[in-house]
């Protein structure tokens, strides 16, 4: 018997739309072929920004002050650079390879911008925000961040000795990435050479798919091309990567949190009270204070 995880679906990237005038974004999840919120738990949403040229701005483009409550937002940078200003007084930049990993918790007020230098001298811009929910016990916890710059990440390396698998949470093959998280995930960056191959095993009973963001790839014999993502059912363990270009994928895998949802704009709770209560939260200022 096959040990390998089959391929539910390989899907195109979804229409792009427009989050403030900063990010264009495709909406994998949850929509479309994954409309059950429940299918990639414990990621909730994936936008993914596929490789784009900004021109040269004055004004740095993004996303004005929002709020965030009962989820970690994670965003993944690949090319350009992106700010971020925060409620409690936090802020930061994240560049190439960098990932910003922000758990809302309790609540916060937020806001992103293209980083001024990038805003003055334009070019290429590509990141993918996911949005990790929190089970029930810790929708309430403290809000806090963690800057993960790629100089720390883990990193194994493949048998041709360029090729590795960059590791931002869980472990790969004893190579451990530096994020927490609140539930068991793998949140992986395979960098693999034309011709490379990678070997990934889960529990059946994660949720697992792979974005690839750069290249082409094989995955368990079926081509991949570039900006489209890859659903694994929920059987098997085994994922064969063989990379047809020089391949970047975003791998992501984790135990669902079987919890009811409830998703409303910038929070997601597990109760329509719950989102009540976080809307009143705003309203009354316990978010705290933040300039556009």
């Amino acid at each position: 018997m096959s040990t390998k995880k089959t391929i539910e679906a390989i899907i195109a990237p979804p229409p792009p739309h427009m989050v403030g005038d900063g990010f264009r974004v495709h909406s994998f999840f949850p929509g479309g072929r994954l409309i059950d919120k429940k299918r990639m738990s414990p990621f909730f949403m994936m936008d993914y920004g596929a490789k784009i040229e900004f021109s040269p701005s004055i004004e740095p483009r993004g996303v004005g002050v929002h709020p965030h409550a009962g989820f970690e937002t994670v965003t993944i940078a690949y090319h350009g650079k992106i700010a971020h200003h925060d409620s409690a007084g936090n802020s930061g930049i994240i560049g190439e390879g960098d990932v910003q990993w922000m758990t809302a918790g309790s609540g916060l007020l937020h806001k992103e911008y293209h980083e001024k230098g990038f805003s003055k001298t334009g070019g290429p811009f590509q990141m993918v925000q996911l949005w990790v929910n929190l089970p029930a016990k810790d929708k309430k916890t403290t809000p806090k961040y963690q800057e993960i710059t790629n100089a720390i990440m883990g990193r194994h390396y493949m048998s041709d000795k360029q090729s590795f698998i960059e590791v931002i949470a869980g472990e790969y093959n004893g190579t451990k990435g530096p994020a927490t998280t609140f539930t068991p995930m793998e949140v992986y960056n395979a960098r693999l050479k034309k011709g490379a191959t990678a070997i990934l095993n889960f529990p059946s009973n994660y949720n697992t798919g792979l974005l690839v963001t750069e290249g082409t790839a094989k995955m368990n014999g079926s081509h991949v091309a570039t900006d489209h993502f890859v659903l694994f059912n929920n059987d098997g363990g085994e994922i064969e990567i063989e990379a047809t270009d020089d391949t970047i994928i975003l791998v992501l895998s984790g135990e669902p949190i079987d919890e009811p949802i409830a998703a409303y704009g910038p929070f997601l709770m597990n109760t329509w009270q719950e989102v009540e209560e976080a809307i009143e939260a705003v309203n009354r200022g316990k978010f705290g204070v933040l300039e556009d």
